[in-house]
């Protein structure tokens, strides 16, 4: 199993120096992961936030075996071809570490879809959400696309340069537990992202049903959000099956000495 740092790039956060002393720290102490939050906007306290695709780049510079990436990007909120431009060169920058985790993206307790003109038919969403990933992955494969469907549109478009990694850039998708239709979803992907998971028995179930969806468990990311820096319950997870627990901080009253300092002491197993 591998540990990931989960942080939002918000508040004392808030500064791409910070961000790259802690990678740059988080890589010595033995984290496998270092993973930012992707928001527009956040309920108060939060007033500063920053946007992860260059914090990330920066983050590339100070580091040379930690996978990075966002999680989660809501795929909608961006565009496509921006997004493909932007994962292939920060794949190139890290050379073969980014992690793309995507999602439908939240709005029950933020409000962040509605502050802006989004989706507000949730199925057509989903709908977008499955045909965006279907689009964006021909994008990052190097391939002749050509695409038209209900959301979007590719007219015979090839991108290049495209990742060092073999295989391509793995895409990681948001589920929230036990909810099935992203397990669906991610099950066609390279991993999953879950949250809202609290029993280790409960992974067998979610084994269960990303295997008769038809994922390559053997090949397979389960990440699971398991709780803040701080936290020692790893070696439950991984008897579990879990092969990525991610570690947390904040999002409210975040304290930047205290970040770094439980980061540089490595992951708690």
């Amino acid at each position: 199993m591998r540990y990931g740092l989960f942080l939002p790039p918000f508040d004392e956060l808030a500064d791409p120096h910070r961000l790259m002393d802690v990678a740059a720290s988080a890589e010595a102490a033995g984290w496998d992961g270092m993973f930012l939050w992707d928001h527009l906007d956040y309920v108060p306290p939060v007033r500063q936030i920053l946007d992860p695709y260059t914090c990330l780049a920066a983050i590339a510079t100070v580091t040379s075996t930690m996978q990075i990436g966002p999680m989660i990007t809501p795929l909608t909120r961006r565009r496509l071809a921006v997004l493909a431009r932007q994962a292939a060169t920060l794949d190139i920058l890290s050379r073969g570490r980014l992690v793309l985790g995507l999602g439908l993206g939240d709005d029950a307790d933020i409000g962040e879809r509605s502050s802006f003109t989004e989706f507000a038919d949730d199925r057509a969403r989903g709908r977008a959400l499955s045909e965006g990933l279907e689009t964006l992955t021909g994008l990052l494969s190097g391939r002749e696309v050509t695409h038209s469907g209900e959301f979007y549109r590719v007219d015979g478009v090839t991108f290049e340069p495209v990742s060092r990694r073999l295989g391509g850039v793995p895409i990681w998708l948001a589920a929230r537990w036990p909810h099935p239709a992203p397990l669906r979803r991610a099950a066609k992907y390279q991993g999953v992202v879950v949250i809202q998971l609290s029993e280790p028995d409960d992974v067998a179930k979610l084994r269960d049903q990303l295997l008769a969806e038809g994922a390559d468990l053997d090949s397979y990311e389960i990440a699971l959000w398991a709780g803040d820096l701080g936290s020692t319950d790893a070696e439950r997870w991984d008897r579990a099956g879990v092969t990525w627990v991610l570690r947390s901080a904040g999002p409210f009253d975040i304290r930047f000495d205290e970040v770094a300092r439980l980061v540089s002491e490595g992951p708690r197993r």
